[in-house]
């Protein structure tokens, strides 16, 4: 019941998988990961697709013509797609204050240079959506950052990116990805409310969505299924990164589900029947506790927690007691329009309304919260 398949579009950047465990207080604990290897192992799991990096394709070839043959050969192989890409601006210190938005001019140029060069790999390899994470767009000090200026060259950068992509004939929407800290202490477009508000402003605002991340939204102490059905609700959901994270720390980056499993649970309930259509991409890094074959029971995990709490979702919805309480609730009345058709404001006035007696109405959200416990917990049936 819980097997993965490519129907259930589970896919993984290369990145996550293949971190070596790397961190600022200790050395890799895991030797780097052939992509090859990755594309077999996640086939034979189950996996519909993979991400990548420019830079992830070079971990064991430093040749990049040779090892994007090697990469393509196997995705002919496993069946594997690649949905999207994205491009390292972060780790080379030439970004060390910023790629679009560096005070200096030639590395801009450079950033922009490294991602068209990428553009054309995805959509050679048939990625339909290229994620932009700005790690390094940002500021250590408020003196250091004119953030007009900033957002005026990030504006300026991702503008060239979809007018190439549209002159190419590419079929590329861009996602941004907000992050409020780390590595940067305070990264541009932080949450997705700023980069909703960002993305109004640009040239083909039709092609730049979003590419939300559970741990990244959590981090900045915000409900990251608020946030996802506010990015549905804009159609601005391109892409989404599932892990797990326990408040608002440094980026953990856990498996799917071990976090907070709650909001997981709800999470899962939104993404299954709030018209999301796009892959279920974890962004995740295995323990740096794990050694090689760990690797890959973390992978499988991902995957298995999703339609555990699929089901439970599924089954909560379809459990009676949890549509009387939502009608106890009124939770379906706040689809009616307050104004009925064809009332304007006057018709307001018009309403034998007691707020004395509305204010006593109890909405009855502690039984729902039960319910939606106890499905988690197991101990309500199946649907």
């Amino acid at each position: 019941m819980y097997t993965p398949t490519p129907e259930d579009r589970f896919t993984f950047g290369l990145w996550t998988v293949g971190w070596q465990a790397r961190d600022p207080f200790g050395d890799a604990t895991r030797a780097p990961l052939d992509p090859v290897e990755t594309l077999h192992r996640l086939a034979e799991l189950g996996a519909y697709g993979v991400t990548f990096h420019d830079d992830d394709l070079l971990a064991v070839e430093p040749d990049r013509v040779k090892a994007v043959e090697r990469f393509k050969r196997a995705l002919a192989e496993t069946g594997l797609r690649v949905p999207m890409a994205t491009t390292n601006l972060f780790t080379h210190p030439v970004f060390k204050d910023g790629a679009f938005t560096s005070n200096d001019r030639d590395v801009r140029r450079y950033a922009l240079r490294k991602v068209i060069r990428n553009i054309d790999l995805a959509a050679e390899l048939g990625a339909t959506t290229y994620v932009c994470w700005g790690g390094r767009e940002g500021a250590e000090s408020d003196a250091a950052k004119d953030v007009r200026a900033a957002l005026d060259r990030y504006k300026e950068g991702l503008d060239l990116l979809c007018q190439y992509v549209v002159d190419k004939g590419y079929d590329i929407r861009f996602a941004i990805e907000p992050k409020p800290n780390e590595p940067r202490g305070d990264i541009l477009l932080p949450t997705i409310g700023h980069a909703l508000a960002f993305i109004n402003g640009l040239a083909h605002s039709e092609r730049v969505g979003l590419n939300p991340e559970v741990g990244h939204e959590q981090m900045a102490g915000l409900n990251f299924v608020h946030g996802i059905a506010q990015a549905l609700w804009h159609g601005k959901l391109f892409h989404i990164d599932l892990n797990g994270q326990h408040g608002p720390k440094y980026d953990q980056d856990l498996v799917f589900g071990h976090g907070d499993v709650k909001s997981a649970f709800f999470l899962v309930d939104l993404l299954e029947s709030g018209g999301y259509d796009g892959p279920r991409h974890f962004d995740y890094k295995p323990l740096r506790t794990e050694d090689s074959e760990d690797v890959w029971v973390s992978a499988a995990a991902n995957m298995r927690t999703y339609l555990i709490l699929k089901e439970k979702a599924k089954a909560f919805r379809a459990d009676p007691e949890v549509q009387a309480a939502l009608d106890a609730s009124r939770v379906g009345a706040l689809s009616q329009p307050t104004l009925a058709e064809g009332e304007n404001y006057d018709d307001l006035f018009k309403d034998a309304f007691d707020p004395d007696q509305a204010g006593e109405r109890g909405y009855h959200y502690s039984t729902l919260n039960q319910l939606a416990l106890e499905h988690l917990l197991g101990v309500r049936g199946a649907a």
